[in-house]
């Protein structure tokens, strides 16, 4: 296959597509068979994708079901939901004071703590910063109170399903 830079496949610099952040379709995915003979079927209209996902058996739809009403998994709900509900809520209002106090109270903004540094510029670098410390708190957070719980749930329903996780 050409390259756009005019290299071919194969030489110094080319794209390979075989990383392993490619995904690679499951088993039946990438496969277009006729469903009367079993073998492979006439190339996919235009139309219609090529691709034809499968529909889920019952029994995985049970397994799924069965684990959302675990006590495990409502554990990890809930620690999630006691981290970002009051972390949102936090920031949330951090913001619009800082839009409010913009709005409603310029000279108080315009006050020059430093230089050219004044209130509104601290704000809003306060702002960047609490975006940083925000998302490093969200995960330590997780780190620590929700992925070891959430990989063994995911662990188990892999087993439950008989799907492989890479």
């Amino acid at each position: 296959m050409d390259k756009h830079d005019g290299r071919a496949a194969g030489e110094p610099g080319d794209v390979r597509l075989d990383g392993p952040w490619y995904e690679t379709p499951a088993s039946g995915w990438d496969e277009w068979t006729d469903d009367t003979t079993g073998g492979p079927g006439p190339a996919a209209p235009a139309h219609q994708p090529a691709l034809v996902p499968q529909p889920r058996s019952a029994t995985h739809d049970e397994v799924y079901l069965t684990v959302q009403r675990s006590a495990a998994f409502q554990e990890v709900r809930r620690r999630y939901r006691r981290f970002v509900v009051p972390a949102t809520a936090a920031f949330l209002a951090w913001y619009l004071a800082y839009v409010i106090a913009a709005t409603a109270a310029p000279d108080l903004m315009a006050h020059r703590v430093t230089g050219a540094l004044n209130v509104a510029m601290l704000a809003g670098l306060g702002q960047f910063a609490t975006t940083f410390v925000l998302t490093w708190a969200y995960a330590r957070h997780a780190r620590l109170h929700r992925d070891r719980a959430a990989l063994d749930i995911r662990w188990e329903t892999q087993e439950l399903t008989g799907r492989t996780i890479r």
